[in-house]
């Protein structure tokens, strides 16, 4: 037991701890807070850091997709369309980054500038998610099955590709464009199936970059050591804390993070 603490980093398990509580307060997936703050704080590199945080990520939603589907919440049909798009497009990307390097310049550089932009484009979606959603909302009541699971599928690809190179977007970005295109599902089905989806697609992208070898798994303790605890209390105290309060605090966190990363 001894040997065990002794890996453990303390700044690190703080900083899981804090992760954790937001996102048990916000609901907003992890990669959005976590992968940024390793990088821009303590200095890790882009792709160890992104694929450390696809791992913990993916870990942490398997038991939320458990109780998710032992209560009926998740719609397997969309996120098979999900998936048809999304683990295609995750393994062209880590092939990509395979053949040209994770540690080389371009790698780093396309890695943080993709970060930056899918930081600003969730900090979009939170706090505009509601007019976002009035505004396409006659073009898509107007399409078919067929037009939607092709949209949907397009969306897992994209999703896919930014998921695969900064950890972020499986969240707030997926949930904002399934509500577009699902406007008739309850949204705790969308919710549902969006964290079901997560599952594979972040499982699938850490083990490429395990295989590419941008995983640090003692990080990966640490994180682990601090993000569980964290999470409980943030889900215990967020119906104390009013979203009108934390969805624009964060929004304008992640908006100036982004910014910082692209330029």
């Amino acid at each position: 037991m001894t040997n065990f603490l002794h890996v453990i980093d303390p700044l690190y398990t703080a900083s899981g701890f804090a992760v954790g509580a937001l996102v048990g307060f916000t609901g907003v997936g992890g990669g959005s807070l976590m992968t940024p703050l390793l990088v821009l704080l303590f200095g890790i590199h882009p792709a160890t850091a992104v694929g450390t945080d696809l791992l913990y990520a993916g870990l942490t939603k398997i038991s939320g997709s458990i109780v998710h589907g032992f209560n009926g919440a998740i719609d397997w049909r969309v996120t098979r369309r999900l998936a048809l798009g999304s683990v295609p497009a995750a393994a062209l990307t880590l092939w990509a980054l395979a053949h040209f390097g994770v540690d080389s310049k371009g790698a780093s550089v396309a890695i943080t500038t993709t970060l930056g932009f899918a930081l600003i484009l969730t900090a979009v979606t939170l706090l505009f998610r509601r007019r976002l959603l009035k505004s396409v909302t006659g073009f898509f009541d107007k399409r078919n099955d067929k037009e939607v699971a092709a949209l949907t599928t397009v969306l897992g690809a994209t999703l896919g590709v930014l998921v695969s190179i900064s950890s972020v977007g499986a969240g707030a970005i997926g949930v904002t464009v399934l509500l577009m295109l699902y406007p008739k599902m309850p949204t705790v089905r969308i919710v549902g199936s969006d964290i079901a989806h997560a599952v594979p697609l972040t499982l699938i992208a850490g083990a490429g970059h395990w295989w590419i070898g941008s995983v640090d798994w003692l990080l990966l303790v640490s994180l682990l050591f601090g993000s569980i605890p964290g999470i409980a209390i943030g889900s215990h105290f967020a119906s104390r804390v009013p979203d009108r309060v934390l969805r624009p605090l964060l929004a304008g966190t992640l908006a100036l993070v982004g910014g910082k990363l692209v330029l």
